[in-house]
């Protein structure tokens, strides 16, 4: 949702981690839970990750963004900021759908942890089978 004041919001999902983020016109300031994206995304992979729509639409340098995220882990934390940050550019800039869409940063990734079966200890694995 767009707000009047030049603001753009949007949610960003993976695994069980949820970004709000939100995208103003800056010089490329990024806030995640009130710390410098640096600070909290300490693995440069991740941290690549959760910025590239930015930087693959060259807007780096043209948003300050502001990210809330919660639950989950770091690396389903980095996903979940990159499809918001990407949904917040779509709305700061239609334009940008086909090259979001083209690198796959517009598709939610709905991969999630199997769930444990009962008489199971895990989601696949069986408890040893014994014949006598």
């Amino acid at each position: 949702m767009a707000t009047t004041t030049n603001q753009f919001q949007a949610t960003g999902r993976r695994k069980t981690s949820v970004a709000q983020v939100r995208l103003m016109p800056g010089e490329g300031k990024v806030l995640v839970n009130d710390r410098k994206v640096e600070e909290y995304l300490t693995v440069p992979n991740l941290k690549d990750l959760a910025l590239s729509p930015l930087v693959a639409t060259e807007n780096a340098r043209k948003f300050d963004a502001t990210v809330q995220v919660s639950g989950g882990g770091v690396a389903g934390q980095a996903g979940a900021i990159r499809l918001g940050m990407a949904r917040a550019l779509l709305l700061a800039a239609p334009e940008l759908k086909p090259v979001l869409r083209a690198k796959g940063m517009l598709t939610r990734d709905a991969r999630m942890k199997e769930r444990k079966k009962y008489g199971q200890p895990g989601a696949r694995k069986r408890f040893q089978f014994s014949k006598r």
